[in-house]
Parts: structure tokens; sequence; C-alpha cells
């Protein structure tokens, strides 16, 4: 009996591994948690942490199964976050105007600073050589109360033009664009910075300045969550916040992997990518805190385009308890 002792062991071991391995088949997978973000444009260099986040695995990671879409500029994202078609949108700090004006959606997150990634770009055989030529100028823009709206007009009130400066004109996103540009029905566009240097590299169009030098506080961009999230679902809210400022620290540290993926999603030469990112990955928002000074600007810039009449109150704007956000890497 004693020899055959060990080997009942080892028969009673292999079955207890069994037994359990059974078991671990048998439960179910926890579920990720679906969830419908959008992009306010499909092209723009500062928007691909999405896809960035997603094709790493970091929203995965943080539970979420993200349904990514994109939009045609902030009248049309804040257009989908009222009629609930989406959870979660990226858009503009002036966008953030919309949610004073009933939009049922705020601000959870700054995510961009200063506009470095906009630019004011002009046909490639334009008469246009700096910014004093574009007095008098019609250049397009995604919507009216657009972030590339705003710029029009803070470039005309820093240069003193009023109402003989640049004339902004509402065209949506880039194939219209290039049309109207091509046919001369406007002379240039406001727009992502990166899709200038593509077309500048296509002899196409050309840049002729960014929008920082006319700007010195400001948040450019920002994480949108419709209240109806915020409120019934709080932790999924703070999951996609860990999971996008958790994407910014592996942009930081990991630029081939950031510019290959991100030259994919917005079809540009991998040149292009890595020249954006060298200007342009600094302004990110690592925590997603609101500075006030930036605040303050945008909320003038609301009155100065229209959007509103008076200084709306940071609660119609947006909320804190989301930041700063402390995501883990």
């Amino acid at each position: 009996m004693s020899q055959l002792f060990p080997a009942s062991m080892r028969f009673a071991r292999e079955i207890f591994r069994a037994v359990a391995l059974t078991a671990a088949l048998a439960t179910p997978s926890v579920a990720a948690e679906s969830l419908r973000v959008a992009k306010v444009v499909p092209f723009a260099w500062t928007f691909t942490p999405l896809e960035i986040g997603i094709q790493t695995g970091i929203f995965a990671k943080h539970g979420l199964d993200i349904e990514a879409s994109a939009s045609a500029g902030d009248a049309k994202l804040q257009q989908l976050l009222t009629s609930g078609s989406v959870d979660i949108g990226i858009g503009s700090g002036p966008g953030m105007a919309f949610s004073a004006k009933g939009v049922p959606a705020k601000a959870v997150a700054a995510m961009y600073s200063l506009p470095r990634n906009m630019a004011v770009m002009v046909g490639y055989d334009s008469d246009v050589k700096s910014v004093d030529d574009l007095k008098g100028k019609k250049l397009g823009v995604t919507t009216v109360g657009s972030l590339t709206a705003w710029i029009g007009q803070r470039i005309n009130d820093k240069k003193g033009w009023g109402g003989n400066g640049i004339d902004v004109v509402p065209i949506g996103g880039m194939p219209s664009a290039r049309a109207a540009v091509k046919t001369h029905q406007i002379d240039g566009y406001i727009g992502a910075l990166e899709t200038g240097y593509a077309l500048e590299e296509a002899k196409e169009w050309r840049v002729i300045t960014t929008a920082t030098p006319f700007v010195d506080h400001f948040i450019t961009h920002v994480i949108f969550a419709r209240d109806e999230l915020i409120v019934q679902r709080p932790q999924t809210v703070r999951a996609f916040l860990e999971a996008w400022f958790e994407t910014i620290a592996f942009m930081k540290k990991n630029k081939d992997k950031s510019v290959e993926i991100s030259a994919k999603v917005i079809d540009a030469s991998p040149a292009v990518a890595a020249r954006v990112y060298d200007e342009q990955m600094q302004y990110f928002s690592t925590d997603g805190t609101f500075d006030p000074q930036a605040v303050a600007v945008l909320k003038e810039s609301y009155i100065g385009m229209g959007l509103l009449k008076e200084i709306p109150d940071d609660k119609a704007l947006f909320t804190t308890q989301f930041v700063p956000v402390k995501p883990g890497m």
C-alpha cells in the first residue's frame, strides 16, 4: 500500500487540476464596457491618442471597449452629444460654450493647451506671403462657433483689423475646404497644422502662421462627457480619463510607435507625423486640470464670437470632479 500511495496522490492532484480548469473555463469573463467616443474632426493629430490608446491596448486595460468615430466640427459634435449618439466627445475649448446654452454635456478634462496645432493655410499659388496679407481674405473654418472660427477672429483683434480683416467662412471638413481653395471660392483655411504640412509637402497649400503668436493662455481641446454619463456612470468617465492620460504618458516615452500609428490615422507621411510630434507633444495636458487663466480667456472668446451674451459660470461649462487625473503606468 505504501508504494501505491504516492501514485494515488498524484492521481488526486491531476483530478483537482482538471476540475479547477473546467471551473475556470466555465466562469464567464468580465466583458469590457462599451463606450462611444467621437472626435470633433477625423484628421487632426491632436486626437490620435484615441487610436494610439486603442491599438496599444491601454483602453482595454482599463476595461473599455471604445467605439470610435469622428464628427465634422464643434456644432456637429455637440449635436451628437445632445442626441445621445455618443457618450464622450473630444472637442474644442470654445465648444464648451454649447454647455452653457443647454447641451447636456460638460467638459471633464482639459487635454491640450495653447493652439500650437492650429494654423492658417492658403493655396500654394496664393499671393498671400505673410500674416499681414491675410487682411480682407476669406478663410474657411469648420463651423460657426468653432475653435477655427475663433482663431480667425483672434487674429483680426490682435491686428486691429475689425470688420475689414479676415472673413471666416463655415465650410466643414477637409474635402470641401480643399475643393473650395482649389476653385478660389476661399483664399485659405484655418485647420490642423499637420494638414498644412502634408499639403505643403504635396505643393497644394502653404502654412502662413500657427495660432500661437496670437494666444497667450488657452485650452484648445477638452474631453466632454454627457451629463447622464457623469451622473450614472462616473466610474466609466474616470476609467476613460485614466486611460487617455496613460496614453499621453505612453506617447511621451514612445515617439517611434506614436508616430507610426498617428501617421496612418491622419494619412500623412512619417516625416510629417514626426514633425508635428516634436512640435505639439509638449502641449498635451498630463492630468486634465483646467487652468484658471486659460478658462478666463475662453470665457471672453464666447462673448467675442457671439456664442454667449454674458460670462458663464464655471459650473455651466465643466466639472472638476475627475481632475487632476493620476494614471498609473
